[in-house]
């Protein structure tokens, strides 16, 4: 599939570049440690049952809702084609 120069299972290589680099980042957001038991950005208390399901919680539901909602995809690109850099 891949052509030019490049070697054979380039594109392959690229995808699971692409999925490690993806992997890696939400494994880093993954809370770690005791939960709160109050939200850290509100206040509001953080349910029991929700600490007990996310280990190291540190935000009530609406707050993480509002967090992850503003969370950005990586934008680099790892085609080859000129045409997928045009976008």
């Amino acid at each position: 599939m891949a052509g030019g120069w490049s070697r054979d299972g380039a594109v392959q290589d690229q995808i699971d570049d692409t999925v490690s680099d993806a992997v890696a980042a939400a494994r880093s957001r993954i809370p770690k440690g005791e939960s709160a038991e109050y939200c850290d950005i509100c206040g509001e208390d953080i349910p029991e049952k929700r600490r007990e399901a996310v280990p190291g919680v540190r935000t009530c539901v609406e707050c993480q809702s509002g967090k992850d909602s503003a969370v950005r995809h990586s934008t680099l690109n790892r085609r080859g084609s000129k045409d997928s850099q045009l976008r």
